[in-house]
């Protein structure tokens, strides 16, 4: 999947060094937007007097951008809901990490327990940051923000218990010790002397002891090289805190090769097109950290290493505006929600970057509680990143066929303002956070999904073990998918459709696959899968499905997932309807040759909440060597 023309060479270990060298002091100044800078540009090289003097000075222009924060009504929104976190959460006392909790996930497998109340913690830790941001003077907000701090100082590990499995706690690095240790850094820079010194020392030892020395020392961890998100997410937050708190240059330059290094490793999970494989909210996560990171090392090597000079870092950052449907809804293939709402910080600094990124409306914003794991460093940048006044634009009507990850995305709105969304997938069964899902597609009418994607399932041991495929949100079973003589897909890259043909036009999209390598059944030749999704006043998608064995079947059947109860409207009709006045999806198909069935299932969503879902099937009556079934799906209202 990687374009080696796509890679900007890394600086080798001697320009590193020398880079790292002539790079100024920390300061505050990185976290005051270039448009509320109220004071001129500061030689940070000069004598230590001057050094200090400017960064006091920073550091007093950061309080002064804090008061206007507060005083915007740009920003009311954010900082009522954060106010309001804080009311709740002064009422409450800091929840224990008990080994009892730690123990759930050996003994039971489940994760929620400990997450839960290690989750509440880094939420108390934020709220209590941005309150001392926005209330300096407020004494209250600010015992309990050194309390908080305290509190994750003492935590044995900084890891979850679903990662550290067979491993040594303490020198092991996952995403959230990585990001627990960069939003310290980030703390401690933010509130300069307004934490006491020992804090303030304590968060250096922490962050040196917890990441660095693991990193230097252990390994190398297998994220490493990843080429999904842990890479960025892991080796993106360590490179961050060690540009935040460490000194020693040598040691620096070290660490940031190796993160370099890691950020190819990501940048190599992704094709020309930009697509995450891992859907919009792991792009979110991964491609986050990423520009965190490269945004840190540009400012503070005031320019000299640039990543978003990278041509391919342009098309991942484009991805966001192709993969949403219809407000904040997306496709969500793999273990992506439904509803992803917009980090408006990260987007608005893309649009800066990049001309081609659109701004998403303001409405669609994520709000300050809607990350359940409460990171930090994104929840920072909705308030530096986010341009005062920039209210964006709805998603307009777009088409893309992204072919390295073989997605086709449509979105568009009819003369009544109606919005539609359709997208279809190729691609393969061993992708990142992979569902057996090669031919799935989703069919969306004003943000209700009639064909839906039932997106990520609880995270569990064996949610990522040998048992996966058997959840119904992983394996074909729970996808718009054939069962080929009663079969689903299977597993592996090697399960791979072949793109016949695809194409994204202003009336029509089209996707059509060979997909008779993705199941395991030995007689099935041919299976060749055509997706045309017309956008007509009414919108239809016509399905298509050719068969050919080399010895008749016992059963072929073709399944629709959707959300809403199927009404058997008439023969040669199925209805789905999502709500009174709300759209609706006719089924049409051939009823002297399909017969119809629906069954009522469930599965346990990424909270751990039951949910229902309805599998709509049409078994072929007589399968034969060769075969072809239709199917449309007429979009309405009413």
């Amino acid at each position: 999947m990687s374009d080696k023309a796509a890679h900007r060479p890394l600086p080798d270990k001697e320009t590193l060094r020398a880079i790292v060298n002539r790079m100024a002091p920390v300061s505050a100044r990185l976290y005051i937007p270039d448009g509320a800078r109220g004071l001129p540009d500061r030689n940070e090289e000069a004598e230590p007097s001057r050094a200090d003097e400017a960064q006091a000075g920073w550091e007093d222009e950061l309080k002064a951008y804090w008061r206007r924060i507060g005083e915007s009504p740009d920003f009311a929104d954010c900082v009522r809901e954060i106010r309001a976190e804080g009311e709740r959460l002064l009422a409450s006392p800091v929840p224990e990490l008990t080994y009892g909790l730690f123990a759930v996930f050996e003994r039971t497998g489940s994760r929620l327990e400990y997450e839960r109340a290690y989750f509440e913690r880094r939420r108390r830790l934020n709220t209590f940051v941005f309150l001392s941001l926005l209330e300096p003077d407020n004494g209250k907000v600010r015992e309990a923000l050194y309390e908080s701090i305290w509190a994750v100082l003492n935590e044995y590990t900084w890891c979850l218990p679903a990662h550290v499995k067979g491993r040594d706690a303490r020198k092991t690095i996952d995403l959230f010790a990585a990001e627990t240790g960069f939003a310290l850094s980030e703390i401690r820079c933010l509130l300069g002397d307004r934490l006491p010194p020992l804090l303030r020392a304590w968060i250096g030892e922490e962050v040196s002891a917890r990441l660095f020395e693991p990193y230097l020392q252990g390994g190398p961890f297998e994220w490493e090289t990843a080429r999904h998100n842990w890479s960025a997410v892991c080796a993106g937050s360590v490179g961050a805190a060690a540009l935040l708190t460490m000194e020693d240059k040598e040691r620096l330059a070290i660490v940031l090769a190796k993160a370099l290094g890691s950020m190819n490793c990501y940048l190599e999970g992704f094709g020309d097109d930009g697509a995450c494989p891992e859907g919009l909210g792991y792009w979110n996560y991964g491609f986050g950290y990423f520009v965190y990171f490269a945004d840190l090392l540009k400012k503070r090597t005031e320019g000299a290493i640039d990543l978003f000079r990278n041509p391919k870092v342009r098309s991942i950052a484009l991805f966001q505006q192709k993969a949403y449907l219809c407000g904040d809804r997306v496709a969500n293939f793999s273990d992506s929600p439904a509803r992803v709402p917009v980090r408006i910080g990260l987007s608005h600094y893309l649009a800066r970057l990049y001309p081609e990124a659109e701004a998403p409306h303001i409405r669609y914003r994520a709000a300050y509680t809607d990350d359940h794991c409460s990171r930090f460093a994104p929840a920072l940048r909705d308030f530096i990143w986010r341009e005062p006044g920039r209210t964006g634009s709805e998603w307009g009507d777009a088409s893309a066929y992204l072919p390295d990850a073989a997605w086709l995305v449509s979105r568009h709105a009819d003369k009544n303002g109606r919005r539609y969304g359709f997208a279809a997938k190729g691609g393969h069964n061993g992708e990142p956070h992979n569902h057996n899902d090669v031919g799935h597609f989703i069919v969306m009418a004003d943000g209700a999904a009639l064909a839906a994607d039932l997106g990520a399932g609880e995270y569990t041991e064996a949610y990522f073990g040998e048992a996966r495929y058997t959840y119904d949100c992983n394996g074909s079973q729970g996808h718009s998918v054939p069962i080929v003589d009663g079969r689903g897909q299977e597993a592996g890259a090697d399960r791979a459709a072949v793109v016949l043909e695809a194409s994204a036009g202003a009336a029509e999209d089209r996707l059509r696959l060979e997909m008779a390598r993705v199941y395991g059944v030995p007689h099935l030749r041919s299976l060749v899968r055509e997706l045309v999704w017309r956008k007509t006043e009414t919108p239809v998608l016509a399905l298509r499905d050719e068969f050919v064995f080399d010895s008749p079947p016992g059963s072929i059947v073709e399944r629709i997932v959707t959300f809403f109860p199927p009404e058997l409207e008439a023969d040669g009709c199925v209805r789905l309807r999502a709500g009174a006045g709300g759209p609706c999806a006719r089924i049409r198909y051939d009823g002297a040759a399909l017969e119809p069935s629906f069954e009522r299932r469930s599965y346990r969503d990424h909270f751990g909440k039951e949910t229902a879902w309805y599998a709509v099937d049409f078994a072929l009556r007589t399968p034969g060597r060769v075969n072809r079934i239709e199917l449309t799906v007429e979009i309405s209202f009413g």
